[in-house]
């Protein structure tokens, strides 16, 4: 929920004198930021008392395919997806792409996140994305992450999957792709 107030960033200033005005400035273009996106989708909505709302958070559906068991960084993940406002369904190790897609349906899914370490995402990718298709499921997000080469990045981009995220990427820089991502092609009016 955000504030919706042109005096409340100056009040707060006053309020706390102490705080480095840098951090007040990242805030407020944090604060227009999220407006901004606000205003240009139908998933939000003003409410009584001034205050934005979104009707429906992101649904994120995670999963570890394969035979990979390094999970700590997709639950780090997900933990800073629910931190972020979104809801997270975790479908945790060993899946296939068919219960990952069964779940995603299920769960009306605004994305997929796939945390693939074992170097089988040119596999795993585009038969997830295949089985998307076959359900109809054009409008979701295929995005992941893992060990994976700039080559074969560029090429699963080509079949469809959304951007990857390769080791020591920055939580923010995914959070923001799935924002925008979702905003732009799923919650368009």
């Amino acid at each position: 929920m955000i504030s919706f107030s042109k005096f409340a960033i100056p009040s707060i200033i006053k309020e706390y004198p102490n705080v480095p005005i840098k951090l007040w400035a990242d805030f407020a273009l944090d604060f227009g930021s999220t407006m901004r996106n606000c205003f240009e989708v139908s998933n939000c909505e003003p409410s009584r008392d001034g205050h934005i709302l979104m009707k429906r958070k992101i649904r994120i559906v995670m999963a570890k395919p394969g035979l990979d068991g390094h999970d700590r960084g997709i639950k780090v993940l997900a933990r800073a997806y629910r931190d972020a406002g979104m809801e997270v369904i975790y479908l945790g190790l060993r899946q296939t792409p068919e219960m990952i897609v069964i779940a995603a349906l299920q769960e009306d899914a605004d994305v997929i996140a796939l945390s693939i370490l074992s170097g089988a995402h040119m596999t795993i990718f585009p038969r997830v994305r295949e089985l998307m298709t076959e359900s109809e499921m054009d409008d979701v997000l295929l995005t992941g992450g893992g060990i994976i080469p700039e080559k074969d990045m560029a090429s699963l981009s080509q079949h469809g999957v959304g951007k990857l995220f390769g080791p020591g990427t920055p939580i923010q820089e995914t959070v923001d792709y799935i924002n925008y991502w979702v905003m732009t092609n799923r919650w368009k009016e």
